[in-house]
């Protein structure tokens, strides 16, 4: 304090201007943006779209490897290669070369053809293994100490060091080995991201705006085909993808405010109410200086009421998850949902470097063709409701999947096998957009993004899977991926629905609010 301030006793503290002359009105975060803050206004929608950006960062650093671990196009050089073989393989060195030069991708610099092409697969599933381990441990990193905001700091600096670091692998151990750590860090972006742009939205506004996130993910996707087209070198592919997370920490993150559901679970009631207030100015609302942030709890009146702008943080993990039975088989469908929904969408996805055309093109049509998913169940998510439409997405998906599964691989019915494949991915799409909102409205503040780690976790552990399922054949993999969206929608069918529902901060508050019947209805 200034030697120049006025003595502690005669400045009025928040908490004192409130009493005894006025009643401080206790409002949980929820009501006070319905009624006081405006549930989806100028700030909320200026803070979404900056914090979805994260999302490109994760597209270009997980789908990178469709460009940079292709098969380039090889010809004969030497008397003993025959023109009309297929394969290199068994070939003497010197026969033949590669068209781009060795430096197009990891797959001619490294020799990962023939006995060595399973070495591109075990690089993708590194990745996600990388990616399972970060959405843990950024989700509860998010919901402690670093913050939503903290923690999408921390993995982007991440991101941008392992990539630009991948560029430089000298030997393939080493690329595999950076792979692994960047998806360490890019596991953490989509769930941080998720939570930051979601939190300060309202109840009824949250869904449709929870949805959008993926519209960011995709053009990503759709960016990055862009950007391997103009880079065909793949060393200069991840420096060229690497950038942007830099770019994103320097410009966009000091403008993106932290979570104040987050500070009010940590205890810090001042920060997170100087937060709603900007809300309030930026929304043309009018919040009383009255209003006070309260838990669920303190509101319901079963924890000890108090006005103070400094209160015990509120703290918890997946332990706690786990000791209620509400949110423990809450958590274990969600588990398994997620599991099943991303072993079918990765697993359709994989297909776009089998058809036979240009790559660039394909994956640039592949990331619009899931945009229409997107926006049909953003417009029917506030209709029907979450339980609805999650069921009937993946049964969607999935019944097409199993018909696939029933075609020929020949003539027509090759044709519509691909339809099938495309209707497929389209249903799942939509499930897997749906799903992070879904998950985000079944657990408290306090837990929240350690159970969404949680299930993020399931899901990369769906998409190690999926590659090995894609090579057990032609008819195979759909009935896998039929089966996997029949029975993903069949769990659904024991979560509750969050349409409309609080968002509760706390353990307590939830098990107050739904009660032990909420599981089943």
């Amino acid at each position: 304090m200034s030697k120049h301030s006025p003595p502690k006793s005669s400045v009025p503290s928040e908490a004192g201007m409130r009493s005894p002359l006025l009643e401080a009105e206790r409002l949980c975060m929820d009501e006070m943006l319905k009624k006081y803050c405006g549930e989806f206004g100028w700030w909320q929608l200026r803070h979404f779209v900056l914090t979805s950006m994260a999302w490109a960062l994760e597209a270009f650093h997980t789908m990178v490897v469709i460009f940079a671990d292709r098969e380039p196009a090889w010809r004969c050089v030497g008397g003993g290669c025959a023109v009309e073989a297929v394969s290199m393989c068994g070939m003497e060195d010197g026969t033949w070369e590669w068209v781009e030069g060795p430096g197009s991708s990891t797959v001619a610099e490294f020799g990962l053809v023939c006995g060595h092409k399973y070495k591109v697969g075990l690089v993708q599933a590194l990745f996600f293994a990388g990616c399972m381990i970060g959405a843990g441990v950024f989700g509860h990193l998010s919901d402690s100490k670093l913050g939503r905001k903290g923690s999408l700091v921390v993995v982007c600096i991440l991101n941008a060091i392992f990539g630009c670091l991948t560029a430089l692998s000298p030997t393939y151990p080493v690329y595999a080995a950076f792979r692994l750590l960047t998806g360490v860090s890019t596991g953490g972006v989509g769930l941080c991201a998720f939570v930051l742009a979601t939190e300060p939205v309202g109840p009824t506004k949250r869904g449709a705006a929870g949805m959008s996130t993926f519209y960011f993910f995709s053009g990503g996707i759709a960016a990055l085909s862009g950007i391997a087209y103009a880079f065909r070198s793949w060393r200069a592919l991840y420096i060229a993808t690497s950038i942007p997370s830099i770019l994103f920490l320097v410009f966009v993150l000091p403008f993106v405010s932290e979570s104040p559901r987050w500070h009010l679970i940590r205890g810090e009631v001042g920060p997170a109410m100087q937060t709603m207030r900007a809300i309030a100015r930026s929304n043309d609302g009018d919040l009383p200086a009255t209003a006070l942030l309260a838990l669920d709890e303190e509101v319901s009146g079963h924890s000890p009421r108090s006005t103070s702008t400094k209160q015990e943080a509120v703290t918890g993990s997946l332990v706690d998850v786990l000791k209620c039975p509400l949110t423990r088989a809450r958590l274990f469908l969600a588990v398994a949902v997620n599991f099943f929904c991303s072993v079918v969408y990765y697993g359709l996805s994989l297909n776009v470097v089998n058809l036979g055309t240009n790559l660039y093109l394909n994956v640039f049509l592949n990331s619009v063709a899931e945009m229409p998913a997107f926006f049909l169940t953003a417009v029917l998510l506030d209709r029907f409701g979450r339980k609805p439409l999650s069921i009937g997405t993946q049964w969607f998906s999935g019944a097409f999947c199993l018909l696939g599964g029933l075609m020929k691989g020949y003539g027509l019915w090759k044709t519509v096998r691909m339809v099938c494949g495309i209707l497929g991915i389209f249903g799942m799409a939509g499930t897997y957009n749906l799903l992070f909102i879904y998950t985000v409205e079944l657990f408290p503040t306090v837990v929240r993004n350690a159970a969404l780690g949680c299930a993020t976790q399931a899901a990369q552990m769906g998409a190690i899977l999926a590659p090995f399922v894609v090579v057990m054949g032609e008819r195979v993999p759909f009935l896998v991926f039929g089966a996997c969206g029949v029975a993903g929608g069949a769990l659904a069918f024991l979560l509750p629905e969050t349409l409309n529902r609080p968002l509760y901060d706390t353990m307590g508050g939830m098990e107050e609010g739904e009660g032990g019947g909420a599981l089943l209805s």
